[in-house]
């Protein structure tokens, strides 16, 4: 590699400077150089469809899991089954990925295609969440478990300290309903904004609404994640911005909401009965 480059184009250099955020030096930069190629770049550069990172992906998602529980078991040796499941789910999924990847400003560091980057790509939660997973199944080829042991230890503190002990099995969707019982005597519904990518890596966008109102829009590996995540946004903005402002926005203006969340599927969203 003479010129100062890898076998993906990628320059060394980046790669340096994302190890060094990552705390973390490659034995093989060859695999740290594939956990950034997204899909998106395969159909426009002469690459086969195995150079993207989505087998790391896959591996990383099983690291992931694995090094979650044992944190979590580590850490709450007194709750159940249920409890523990609960808050995996809501530390691993696409949008605490995301931000896993953001605090490293992994989103800088990827190799999209042009649409795919013009499209913003780089900051798109399903994008970065799922790089993330792809660096940890780098990190675990090149290094074995300790690596992304370690490395999810610092980047997840905050997730795992913000999450809340006191009531770690109600889920956000079962408190966004019953904020809204309790605000405004009614219940969300959630309805499918679109689907994207291969079946083995679809990612979700699902709207949840309120008396005809759009109040979020979330991203998940399947529609169950999607509407947790759209449910987690909406108590959030609900929470900061208070009532008054929802309440501004008309039935008139659902189609629009929709339309700014990427267009509308024309059908509601399979709602499981409960989290």
């Amino acid at each position: 590699m003479p010129d100062g480059h890898d076998d993906h184009g990628r320059d060394l250099d980046d790669l340096a400077q994302l190890e060094s955020r990552l705390g973390v030096r490659f034995n093989d930069r060859a695999l740290l150089a594939q956990a950034l190629v997204h899909r998106s770049l395969v159909n426009e550069a002469d690459l086969g469809r195995a150079d993207s990172n989505e087998r790391l992906e896959f591996l990383g998602d099983a690291v992931l899991g694995l090094v979650t529980a044992e944190l979590l078991s580590a850490r709450y040796p007194d709750w159940t089954e249920g409890q523990l499941s609960h808050a995996r789910a809501s530390l691993v999924n696409l949008s605490a990925l995301s931000s896993m990847g953001a605090s490293v400003e992994l989103g800088a560091y990827l190799q999209l295609g042009r649409g795919e980057d013009l499209n913003g790509g780089r900051t798109r939660a399903s994008v970065v969440g799922r790089a993330f997973e792809a660096l940890l199944g780098a990190l675990y080829l090149d290094q074995g478990l300790d690596a992304p042991r370690l490395l999810l230890a610092r980047v997840m503190l905050r997730g795992v300290e913000r999450y809340d002990r006191s009531e770690p099995s109600k889920g956000s969707k079962t408190q966004l309903q019953e904020f809204l019982q309790a605000r405004r005597g009614t219940t969300p519904d959630y309805a499918l904004v679109s689907d994207e990518g291969p079946d083995h890596a679809k990612t979700f966008r699902m709207a949840v609404r309120a008396g005809g109102t759009v109040l979020a829009v979330g991203e998940g590996s399947s529609k169950q994640r999607a509407e947790q995540a759209a449910a987690r946004s909406a108590l959030a903005a609900l929470r900061a911005t208070g009532e008054s402002r929802h309440r501004e926005h008309g039935r008139d203006g659902q189609r629009d909401d929709l339309r700014a969340a990427g267009g509308a599927s024309g059908g509601a969203a399979d709602v499981p009965a409960s989290d």
